[in-house]
This record gives C-alpha cells, structure tokens and sequence, in this order.
C-alpha cells in the first residue's frame, strides 16, 4: 500500500507542475466528499468517512469530517474450524472507531479548469468515541448440533479451538458495545483527479493516530495498547461549488 500511495504522489506531483504552468486554475466556495479508507489497522475496506469544506481564503479550506472504521489487532489471523466456517481465534472484542474531525486543507498546487491535479496539505484533530463490541462466536455443547453463541473468553473451557464452530451472526453484541473515549490528529496530502470543476475525484494518503484513556481490550490473550498509529490510503467522491 505505502508503494503504491509512493507512486500515486509522483506522479500527481509531476502532473500538477506541468499543468500549473500551461491552464488557468478556477474557482470554488465549498466542497464535500466521501470514500472508503484502506489503513494499516484495518481490513480490506478499513472504513468510510464524509467529509465538507468551505473556503476561508484564496488557498486554505476549513473542513469538518466524520471517519467510521474497524481497528484491528495487529496479531488477529483468520483461521477454519473443523466445520470449515473461518473466525478470529484468540478475538474477545472488535473496535469500531467514530472520528470526528476539524481542520484544514491548505492548497499548494490549484488545479486547472478541465484536467490537472489540486493538490492539498490536510491536517485534522478531534474527539474519537470508541465502540468496543464483543465478538461472539459460535461453540458446541454436548454434541455438533447442540450449539450456543457467546462472546468469546479464553477463561471458558468451551471456547477452546476444537469446540468453536464459528463467529457469531453479523452485529451480534452490538447492543452490548462499551464506549472508550479518545482522540484523533491526522496529517496528510489529498490529490484531486476529476476532470469536471463541480466533481471530485481523487484519493488521500497520509497518517492518522488514535489515543484512548485507557488501553482497549481487542485480543485478552496478547498484548493491547490504548494509542493506534496508522498509515492509510482513502479514495474520495464529491462535488464542489
């Protein structure tokens, strides 16, 4: 992923320039977009995030974003019970992150009237509410057909490899979720591609950290910490005018 953000920027870089020099830029009063996020703590699709701007000057934009994610545990593998469903060994607790954001976009290069790249300098801070939710899992009895789901406890002699059948169904223990206040900052540059001036296109790369009070609980079994850092990749739509 860090290659790829590496390629992306050098070659946005190196078309902004050329385009500065060769079209007029144009002009715009606010922005909003949205995407999904691939992060260094997260899965495939790491989460989503909303995210409105409106200018304050000629080159600097102040924004007000929300980022919904999953974090995980660095050491959380995938593995097959003897039924052949996959589930999270060792997992006693997902943590679902809600950011909320303020900051600022500062534009060091504008982008041309029908093609080019705008490039932005992002920096963001604020207020993270955490949501650790039990993962539950699906275990046996007295025999394969006789089967409960409770969240996961290493303490348990029922949730032991051989007994685990599977995870629980989707969003189950959501209603018991626990909340673990925090904080976020996020520094990073976004390259705007569209080439339409009321579309937005284009994709973020940057670092963001997460620190809660106190360390959250993902894996009981392993080592757990209350401060994330992340490095991540976001792809964004939108619409400015």
């Amino acid at each position: 992923m860090i290659r790829i953000a590496f390629f992306l920027i050098l070659f946005s870089l190196v078309t902004a320039n050329a385009m500065a020099q060769t079209e007029e830029s144009y002009e715009y009063n606010s922005e909003f977009n949205w995407g999904v996020n691939k992060n260094s703590a997260g899965g495939l699709i790491g989460g989503f995030f909303f995210k409105k701007g409106r200018k304050l000057g000629n080159d600097v934009l102040e924004t007000y974003g929300l980022e919904i994610v999953n974090v995980k545990h660095p050491l959380e593998s995938r593995q097959s019970s003897n039924s052949g469903n996959f589930f999270i060994f060792g997992k006693s607790n997902y943590l679902f992150a809600l950011r909320f954001q303020y900051g600022r976009d500062w534009i060091l290069f504008k982008k041309a009237s029908h093609q080019g790249v705008e490039i932005k300098a992002v920096t963001a801070v604020g207020p993270t509410l955490g949501l650790r939710t039990p993962y539950f899992i699906e275990h046996a009895l007295d025999g394969p057909f006789n089967t409960i789901n409770e969240p996961y406890d290493p303490a348990n002699p029922n949730h032991s490899f051989p007994r685990i059948i599977g995870p629980g169904k989707l969003f189950e223990g959501l209603g018991q979720s626990a909340i673990q206040p925090g904080g976020n900052i996020k520094a990073a540059l976004n390259f705007e591609t569209g080439v339409l001036k009321s579309s937005l296109t284009g994709f973020e790369v940057g670092f963001l950290l997460d620190a809660y009070l106190k360390k959250v609980e993902i894996m009981p079994t392993a080592a757990n910490k209350a401060i994330f850092p992340t490095v991540f990749l976001s792809i964004f739509y939108g619409s400015r005018k």
